[in-house]
C-alpha cells in the first residue's frame, strides 16, 4: 500500500497549500504530521488522519529559553521518527517551517525520500536546513531555485477552490449585499495587531467610501459593530475573493500569489523586518515590481497614510488590472504531484 506524509505548520500558509496538490496524489493513504497549532484543527477537517509532535520555534530575540532548543528539537525528531516508523510512507512532502523540519531529518534517518517547498523569495531558516536532508527542494520563484543546490522552480501552489465562487454565492453565504467597493482587509491566518488597530482608528473614513470586509485573525475579533463593516477571525477565502475589489495585506507569498491568480489590486503591508527575517518585504517588492500591487511598509503605518494609500489603490484600480491580466503565472499543483506520485 502506498502512503504519504505531509507536513508543516505553524501557520495557514505552511498547511493550506497541500490541499491543492491533494486531488492530483495517487496514494492509498494521505497523513499528516503537525503541531497543536492552528494546523490541527485545518487539517483534521479536512479528514486526513493527523499525527501530533511537540517541534521547537527559535525566538530572533535572545532569550533563555533558546538554550532548551536542542533538546527539545532532538525530542522532537524523535517523536516524528516514531510517527514515520509506524506509517511507513514512500514519500513525505513538507511545506517547510520550524514543524516540518524535525519530519524532515527523521525521515532521512530512516531514508524516507523528503520533497520540500519554499513559497518564498528567499529561503527561510527552516528550509535551509532542511534542503540537506531532501531529494529535491522546489520552489515557488526561479530566482530561489538557482540559490539551492538541490533546488527546482516549479511555480506557485493554488487551491483551486479560490476560484469555485461567484459574487452572488458570496453575498447569500454572508448574508450581505455591499453597496460600495468591497475592501478586503486581511493579515494572515493569526491576523496583524498593528493592522487591526490602524484600520479601526480610520474606520469611519473607509466605510464612507468602502464595504470592509476585515479578517482579523483568530481571538482578535474587536466586537466593532459599523455600517459597511464585516469582521470575522478567519473565513473560506473562496468567497471573500470572489467579492473583493481592492485589499490590504501581508505579503506571505501564498496570500500574494492567490490575489494576483484572482486579479485583485492589492496594498500590501509587509511584515517588518524587525519581526521577521525580511521574506515578506522582498516578496512585496517582487511583485511591485510587476507593477500589479502597491506596497505600504510598516514603519510608515499610520491611519492617515493608510485611508491615502487606499484610496489611491482605488482609484489606479484599473492600470493595477491591465497588468494582473498580462501576468503570466506558473501553477505548480500538478507537477509537484507528479514528482510525488513517482515515489
Amino acid at each position: 500500500m502506498k502512503s504519504i506524509v505531509l507536513t508543516g505548520g505553524g501557520t495557514i500558509g505552511h498547511t493550506a497549500p497541500h490541499f491543492a496538490i491533494i486531488p492530483h496524489l495517487k496514494f492509498d493513504k494521505i497523513y499528516y504530521i503537525g503541531s497543536s497549532g492552528i494546523e490541527k484543527d485545518y487539517v483534521k477537517s479536512h479528514n486526513i488522519p493527523y499525527y501530533e509532535i511537540n517541534p521547537t520555534k527559535f525566538n530572533r530575540s535572545f532569550t533563555f529559553k533558546n538554550l532548551q532548543i536542542p533538546f527539545k528539537f532532538i525530542k522532537s525528531v524523535k517523536e516524528s521518527e516514531k510517527i514515520l516508523k509506524e506509517l511507513n510512507p514512500s514519500v513525505v512532502f513538507s511545506k517547510g517551517g520550524f514543524v516540518g523540519l524535525p519530519v524532515t531529518i527523521a525521515s532521512k534517518r530512516l531514508k524516507i525520500p523528503v520533497i520540500i517547498h519554499e513559497s518564498d523569495l528567499s529561503i527561510g531558516l527552516a528550509n535551509k536546513i532542511a534542503s540537506k536532508f531532501s531529494d529535491f527542494t522546489l520552489t515557488t520563484f526561479d530566482k530561489t531555485a538557482k540559490n539551492i543546490k538541490n533546488g527546482k522552480y516549479v511555480g506557485a501552489i493554488i487551491r483551486n477552490e479560490l476560484t469555485k465562487q461567484n459574487k452572488n454565492s458570496a453575498y447569500n453565504y454572508y448574508g450581505i449585499k455591499p453597496k460600495k467597493p468591497v475592501l478586503l482587509i486581511i493579515g494572515g491566518s493569526s491576523g496583524a495587531k498593528i493592522i487591526n488597530e490602524t484600520v479601526l482608528k480610520c474606520l469611519n473614513y473607509l466605510t464612507e467610501r468602502f464595504f470592509v470586509f476585515h479578517v482579523v485573525g483568530k481571538g482578535n475579533l474587536s466586537g466593532v459593530k459599523a455600517p459597511n463593516y464585516f469582521e470575522t477571525e478567519f473565513t473560506d477565502l473562496s468567497y471573500i475573493y470572489a467579492i473583493s475589489d481592492i485589499a490590504v495585506s501581508r505579503a506571505g507569498s501564498n496570500t500574494a500569489f492567490e490575489l494576483a491568480h484572482l486579479k485583485i489590486p492589492t496594498l500590501f503591508i509587509p511584515l517588518s523586518k524587525g519581526s521577521s527575517r525580511g521574506d515578506q518585504i522582498e516578496n512585496a517588492n517582487y511583485f511591485k515590481s510587476l507593477k500589479i500591487c502597491d506596497v505600504l511598509y510598516q514603519e510608515d503605518l499610520t491611519p492617515t497614510i493608510l485611508k491615502n494609500r487606499i484610496i489611491k489603490l482605488l482609484e489606479n484600480k484599473e492600470r493595477y488590472l491591465k497588468y494582473l491580466k498580462e501576468l503570466d503565472l506558473k501553477i505548480a499543483n500538478s507537477e509537484i504531484a507528479n514528482i510525488l506520485n513517482n515515489y
